[in-house]
This record gives C-alpha cells, structure tokens and sequence, in this order.
C-alpha cells in the first residue's frame, strides 16, 4: 500500500487537488481511500474513492470510550468523565489523522492523504518517531520488566487494577499502529506540494522541504497553481462571477470591505499601506474584561444561559453536563465551561438551539433549582416567583444529555 502526500499553505486548494489525484487514480482500476480533515469536492466519492474524514472529536470520542471509560469502569475510585465531555488537546487532529490512516484496510492500493497546510503536514510527519521517542523515555527496559510483572499480578488478582494499567493497555496497540505508518519513507510515501507561484509561496515550501528533510522525506514535486495560459478573458469573467456570489455569502458574516487583489506580491510598507486605504476598525478602549460565561436570565420555572452560535446547525451541536461544568460541542471543536455557584445547583431541563443557521443562531440552556441541594424555603420561594416546570426556550431539540451529572 502506497500513500500520496498533499500539502500547501493555506488556500493553495490542497484538498481539491487530494481529491482530483484520488479520483485519477480509482478510474484506473485501483482501490482508493482518500484521507482528509476537510469538506471534499462534490462528486469524489462517487467516482468510486472511499472517502474517510479524520474528525478529531469524533475520534477522540471512540478512543476514550473504548481505552478508557470502559477499562476505568472497573478500577475503584476512579471517577472520568463521558466521551461527551472530554476536550481535546492540542495536537489532537494530528492524533485523530493517524488513527484514520491506522484504519485503512491492508488490500488498499492507494492512499490519498489530504494532510493540509504545511506546518499540520510536517507535524504529521514528524508524529510517528516523536510517539516513538516518548516512549523510548518513559518506558525504559526496566519500566517495561516492571510493567509486565505487574500485568502478570492483576491478571493473577494479588494487585488490584489501577489508573497505570490503562495506560500499559493502550501502549501495544499504539506500537503496532506506528509499526504500521511510514510517512517518513520515500519508498512508501510520495510528497507533493502544492501552492500558488508567488515568492511568499516560494519561501514557504522552501522551509516545507527544509523541515520533511530532517525526518528522511523530500517532496517528488510541486503542483503550481497559475492562471490558464488561454481565455483569460472567460475565465475572468468566470471569476468575477464566483467572486459576487461569494461576497453575498461574505456580507451576511459580518461587513464587508473590499480589498483589491495586487498584481504581484507587495513589497516594503508603501506597497503593503496601500493595500488598505483606511486603517479597519480597531477595539475600543481597554475595560472589563467580559466574564467566561454569559450571566443567566431570570425565567417562569428556573433560569436560562444563551450562548451565541452563529451559523450553527442542529446536527452539529452537542450538550453534556458534567459534574460542574457544561459541555459545549459545536463545528468540531468543544468547550468546557464552568458554571457559576447558582446555575451549579441546577439541573438542566432543556437544550434548545434557536434560529439555526443564521447569524443570529444561539444555544439556550434551561435549568431549574435541584431539590436536593436547595435549602427548603428557598426552593418555595423559587417555586412562588415563577410556573412550574421548564423554562421556556423556544422549539424544543430534545433534552440535553445530563450523565455525569452529580
């Protein structure tokens, strides 16, 4: 199985050109699975290409629940949180890269790895023999006598299963998958960079070539992005009209100022000053910092905490609640926030994402008072100032997912 490596600086069309030398390949007759952490070309995996997106949350999520929560079941006194509620590290897509491309079946012909700009790519690169590194340091053929010793003595039952014996569990099946990536041998892996011709261009992929050299890649070529050499007028007329409907796209984000595009890279302060006529707006003075979480709202049967999400859809929000904090998933990337004193002794009733996919799109939470935490005049008083039951909020989504909660 061989894999082809595409990377680039940002906006050079990487992932298009992944999926144009995927979809090249699978209409010779081999089997092709292509690799990437983006959206890809409608039209790419009906060309018979096996389309796999490294999502890191959602591999995060798999690995936790199967190497970790499961196997933490069973050792005492040890309290982690669900998959739901776990946020990622940085790194973590490159994590979630590796274990995708771990995942490819062994009768695959070829794999097309999307592997995006170029500093993510040499961090992918680079990640296998840094993971073989670290455990090198921290287990030492001494470490790993001890280990096996003490893995002898839980399977026997003289020593009870601890938090380090998950740790242990996991540490063949990340050998074995390292053994099985060889993103640092020419003879396996053909890299080739993509990028627009232009000198900031240039210099990037310059630095590119210069950092895969030190871990035994070099790039095979470079797919250069240029203008068509005929019809530069169709395709300008293409462009400008690509360009109109994007800038409708645009203004509906926030307002839009338009930058003309130079004909050849700026060079010195004059060039790069005038690129902007008038200086964009800047922050106001210095103030209050605002707080971490929006302040609750007062309503009929509890309160309400409003996040704003614009442009978020329902398929793609998620709502945990673990121990104090609430757990926040959106566009693939989570967050964890804690909760004030009061909303702490709540119980979240409802989850409702309201105006989805408009700019105006907002996460409403509702909660009420938990009886079993609110001193028994209070929570009269709590039921006399407002109607029984959930706080309003709008269509309902269905309840937010409350395990963990303690």
């Amino acid at each position: 199985m061989r894999t082809l490596l595409l990377t680039g600086p940002g906006g050079a069309g990487t992932t298009t050109l992944a999926a144009a030398a995927a979809v090249r390949a699978a209409r010779d007759g081999r089997r092709v699975v292509l690799v990437t952490r983006q959206p890809v070309p409608d039209g790419t995996a009906a060309a018979g290409v096996e389309v796999v997106v490294a999502e890191p949350q959602a591999g995060l999520e798999a690995l936790w629940a199967e190497r970790v929560a499961g196997p933490a079941s069973a050792v005492p006194d040890l309290e982690l949180p669900p998959a739901t509620s776990v946020v990622p590290l940085p790194g973590a897509g490159e994590l979630g890269v590796l274990a995708a491309l771990g995942r490819v079946r062994p009768d695959t012909d070829l794999v097309v790895l999307d592997a995006g700009p170029l500093p993510a790519a040499t961090g992918l690169v680079a990640l296998p023999g840094a993971l073989r590194w670290w455990l090198q340091q921290v287990l030492t053929t001494r470490v790993r006598v001890l280990a096996a010793v003490r893995t002898a003595a839980v399977r026997a039952g003289t020593v009870r299963r601890g938090a380090a014996d998950l740790a242990l569990d996991a540490v063949p099946d990340l050998e074995a998958l390292l053994d099985r990536l060889r993103l640092t041998d020419p003879a396996a892996t053909a890299v080739w960079l993509v990028g627009r011709p232009r000198p900031s261009a240039v210099a990037a992929l310059r630095t590119a070539t210069t950092a895969l050299a030190v871990h035994g890649q070099r790039p095979v070529g470079v797919l250069a992005r240029r203008l068509p050499a005929a019809g530069p007028a169709d395709w300008a007329v293409a462009r400008a009209a690509e360009e109109e409907a994007a800038l409708a796209g645009l203004a509906g984000i926030a307002p839009v100022r338009d930058v003309a595009e130079a004909p050849v890279e700026p060079a010195g302060a004059e060039a790069l000053a005038a690129l902007l006529p008038d200086l964009p707006d800047l922050p106001g003075p210095a103030g209050d910092p605002a707080p971490p979480v929006p302040a609750p709202e007062r309503v009929d049967g509890g309160w309400r905490l409003t996040l704003p999400l614009p442009f978020a859809e329902r398929a793609g929000v998620r709502l945990t609640r673990w121990d104090d904090d609430l757990v926040v998933t959106a566009a693939g990337t989570r967050r964890s926030l804690r909760l004030d004193p009061l909303l702490r002794r709540c119980v979240v009733t409802s989850g409702t994402l309201a105006d989805p996919g408009t700019a105006a799109a907002r996460l409403e939470v509702g909660f009420a008072a938990d009886p079993q935490q609110w001193p028994a005049d209070l929570l009269a008083a709590v039921g006399a100032d407002g109607a029984e039951g959930a706080p309003s909020s709008g269509a309902a989504d269905g309840p937010a997912d409350d395990r963990g909660t303690r």
